[in-house]
């Protein structure tokens, strides 16, 4: 197991204090290498840090893979049966996800939260120390990357493991990724979508086009940050106050 004189720590840890969206000092990250394998362990503030963090990490040469440990630090306390009650309730209120059973893992014992006797998928929720792990079917690329979503914007949430199968199979590509995007963004009851362009290539978001307050730019490049695979945000939204 190597340590920090280990010249490929070095690097990564050097290259997260480039990134000033990590901004290890504050949120420190425990990294360890072995065998061409990372494991970066810690808390960070905010999803694009966790992102850029798994980012800039697996750009390091020597890095074969990265186990990833990081956590968000909560936005508000909420105890695992809370966070399980707030995304099973948004998977049932999202139309999108009418026609999917909904159950929940409570005392090691399956919770049917809503049965769909014909449905077209199944999602599976449990909740472990604040880290959502989704499982199940889901019947479209989109309709797993919104249920990913959609509990990443539970407030006490840390992390989402989102480990849906597909049913039927199906080839992902840039065009789905940057359609789900547009799902979630249109979604955001905080963000104006009308008019942000989406666009993707090799599983990186660009966004463009105009909102009325930084805060939105913000929470817009955050959405697309929690969408299944993606590898990256270009944010090229502008700011127009009052337009």
């Amino acid at each position: 197991m190597a340590g920090n004189n280990n010249p490929v720590v070095k690097e990564i840890r050097a290259a997260l204090e480039r990134e000033s969206r990590v901004n290890p000092h504050r949120n420190p990250i425990n990294i360890t290498f072995e065998g061409g394998a990372v494991i970066l362990e810690g808390e960070v503030e905010s999803i694009i840090a966790k992102k850029m963090a798994l980012h800039v990490t697996a750009a390091v040469r020597g890095v074969e893979g990265i186990v990833d440990r990081l956590r968000l630090a909560q936005a508000e306390p909420m105890e695992d049966g809370a966070i399980r009650d707030h995304v099973c309730d948004s998977f049932m209120q999202d139309l999108a996800l009418r026609e999917y059973t909904v159950r929940t893992l409570v005392k090691e014992a399956w919770e049917v939260r809503r049965d769909v006797s014909r449905a077209g998928g199944v999602l599976e929720v449990e909740v472990t120390g604040g880290v959502v792990i989704l499982n199940g079917r889901a019947g479209s690329i989109s309709h797993k990357r919104l249920a990913g979503v959609l509990a990443w914007w539970v407030p006490g949430v840390r992390d989402v493991i989102n480990s849906l199968e597909l049913d039927p199979p199906m080839a992902d590509n840039d065009y789905e990724l940057a359609d789900a995007v547009l799902l979630v963004l249109g979604k955001d009851p905080f963000v104006d979508a009308s008019h942000i362009r989406v666009g993707c290539k090799d599983y990186v978001v660009t966004l463009d086009g105009i909102v009325k307050r930084p805060r939105e730019r913000d929470m817009a490049e955050a959405d697309a940050w929690y969408v299944f695979q993606v590898n990256n945000v270009v944010n090229r939204i502008q700011v127009v106050e009052g337009g």
